[in-house]
């Protein structure tokens, strides 16, 4: 493909994302939008095409944003470029969704038009409006049965604040309305603005590992132009590449000669180092740089840490290179290496979620062929010594004696909860059990927006589990960190045959210790298979136990052999069975299967 595909007036390009709540059908609709532009033939074309990760299909939602440019021809004549930015709608892949919408002037925002607006409709909306989007409205699933377009246009109105009297009806699955979507972008949306004679400035939106061609990056030019063959600099460390390549996705991966201010498009410059790409830097020309650093984006932070540990000791290396290519495809995952008296070596990770853990799990697993062990999740507490400082405590497992801890503080978020009024009581019920505390509760219709505080511990384990179940499924939940609050927290160790098992230790508030306790013993006496003597399953704050479970000891039978005769023989041989049974309950090792770490994570109350 030549450079003439790149020398397109900036007039005539559109920068858009999809927004939405989940399976409110954002990747229906860059479906449908790629075929209407043409991009790929009928036989090319597959369900959520832009869903290329095997779990993203699997699941049915999307983990990673994905672009692609399609040309589209208007009404008023003038054929257009659209980069299209399909973004996940999960609270976990947050981050994803804000990187995308720096790389753009405008949203589509997806409304569901049977459902209404959710708490990530919400969400994510606000991240465009801070973003100085224009956004343009649209009501899909408008031919369902249970369509109220008319409700639903009135409620982005009073619930969002913005103007939905245009909002654009559609079907995305049926295809209904496309071409009233591409003219409201052409229309409605503004161009880019950009200098193609200022030195260049690229915003590095992402990355990720190619097993051929090394790292590839996506960036948005903002000035001047990207030129293959050019040597660029990254403005964040002072790394120098040569360019070997430029493209642009459309779907497939298309080589073009250079992208122009407002273009979005990959480069392939034989990056060896990983560690060199931070997604938010700028690239700037090598011999003529810019003066000035692009703002980038936030630094994400993590919300839940877990150790994750190889099965087979030998894979730890190859666990540090697969988290290495992991970490540059997903800046908001962090990992640092830790060890365990249990586990051996491993590493500390810290996820946004836990939707975003076992995704980080699961990759693991299948991209890179790794057996892994994961601890429980914790979250960050701070610490303060009674010397007067304070550390952050990711490991339940590192938290010191209790006689030289002065207070602890646990983070606190704020969670918006948009639920069915019949729905509402077993919800507020769910959150006061969680130690929450009501800030607000507003009425949309038949809709109830509930604002709650709720310490980040009490969400962290299974809260969205049993938010979809006492809802039927029909509530939305999306939350945003609300500092730190002193909280009376202790560290319940699990002793298995009496030896600790740091791996399983966690930390909670002190009114919860003793249900969480026994819950996790329950469960393990379930798991831990039965051995030839007794075990016992103990949790304790300190040296008190808290709460115990006891597993049998199998029982071999030891007087087969005795037919008939006299009956102390039996006994005999019976006391002689109960004294090796002890000896071996003092000596036994208990190897705990790897179902029983992964257990702590899905614990009901």
């Amino acid at each position: 493909m030549s450079a003439t595909m790149t020398d397109t007036p900036l007039s005539l390009i559109r920068n858009f994302s999809i927004i939405a709540h989940i399976d409110h059908g954002k990747s229906t609709l860059a479906d449908r939008l790629i075929q209407a532009c043409g991009a790929l033939t009928a036989r090319e074309m597959t369900n959520q095409v832009l869903d290329n990760m095997e779990l993203e299909r699997e699941r049915g939602i999307t983990i990673k944003a994905q672009t692609v440019r399609l040309t589209y021809p208007a009404k008023d004549g003038k054929t257009y470029v659209l980069n299209l930015m399909d973004t996940p709608g999960h609270v976990d892949f947050a981050y994803e969704v804000s990187r995308s919408l720096a790389a753009c002037e405008g949203s589509l925002l997806v409304v569901d038009a049977s459902q209404g607006v959710e708490a990530q409709t919400l969400a994510n909306v606000y991240q465009a409006i801070d973003a100085h989007h224009e956004i343009v409205p649209v009501l899909n699933k408008v031919d369902l049965p249970a369509a109220e377009p008319e409700r639903v246009r009135a409620q982005i109105e009073e619930v969002i604040g913005i103007p939905a009297d245009d909002a654009v009806q559609i079907s995305a699955k049926t295809g209904l309305n496309i071409e009233g979507v591409l003219e409201a972008l052409v229309t409605r949306l503004p161009p880019p603005v950009g200098d193609d004679t200022k030195p260049l400035q690229a915003l590095l939106v992402d990355s990720w590992y190619d097993a051929y061609l090394g790292v590839i990056i996506l960036v948005r030019v903002k000035e001047g132009r990207l030129k293959r063959g050019m040597r660029i600099r990254m403005m964040s460390n002072g790394a120098v590449y040569h360019v070997d390549q430029v493209g642009v996705f459309a779907p497939r991966m298309v080589p073009v000669d250079d992208l122009g201010p407002g273009e979005m498009g990959y480069i392939n410059a034989a990056i060896k180092t990983v560690a060199d790409c931070n997604v938010g830097d700028t690239l700037t020309d090598d011999r003529r740089p810019a003066e000035t650093v692009l703002a980038g984006f936030k630094p994400s932070i993590p919300v839940v840490w877990c150790g994750l540990y190889p099965v087979d000791a030998d894979d730890f290396e190859k666990l540090r290179d697969s988290l290495s290519k992991l970490r540059l495809n997903d800046a908001s995952f962090h990992y640092e290496a830790e060890t365990s008296a249990a586990l051996g070596f491993g590493f500390r990770c810290g996820f946004l979620g836990l939707l975003h853990l076992e995704i980080i799990q699961e990759r693991l697993s299948r991209e890179f062929n790794l057996d892994l062990i994961a601890t429980a999740p914790s979250v960050v507490y701070r610490l303060y010594r009674t010397n007067g400082e304070m550390e952050e405590l990711h490991n339940p497992a590192d938290m010191p004696d209790g006689s030289v801890i002065e207070r602890m503080e646990e983070p606190w978020i704020v969670a918006t909860i948009m639920v069915p009024d019949e729905y509402l009581g077993a919800v507020l019920t769910l959150c006061s059990e969680r130690r929450g505390v009501q800030k607000d509760l507003t009425y949309v219709g038949n809709r109830a927006m509930a604002v709650y505080r709720l310490p980040l511990n009490e969400v962290v384990f299974d809260f969205y589990d049993r938010l979809k179940s006492v809802s039927r499924g029909y509530a939305s939940f999306d939350y945003q960190m609300d500092g730190y609050e002193e909280s009376d927290l202790v560290r319940i160790s699990i002793l298995v045959n009496l030896e600790p098992v740091d791996a399983l230790s966690f930390v909670a508030h002190r009114s919860a210790a003793e249900s969480r306790g026994r819950s996790i013993c329950a469960k393990l006496k379930e798991l831990i298979p039965r051995q030839l003597f007794k075990i016992a399953i103990q949790a304790a704050i300190g040296s008190r136990v808290i709460a115990r479970e006891t597993i049998g000891a199998m029982s071999k039978d030891v007087t087969a052999k005795c037919y008939g005769g006299d009956i102390s023989r039996k006994r005999k041989l019976l006391e002689k069975q109960k004294e090796g049974k002890k000896r071996m309950r003092q000596f036994g090792k208990v190897e705990i299967p790897q179902s029983a770490f992964l257990a702590a994570l899905k614990m009901d109350h």
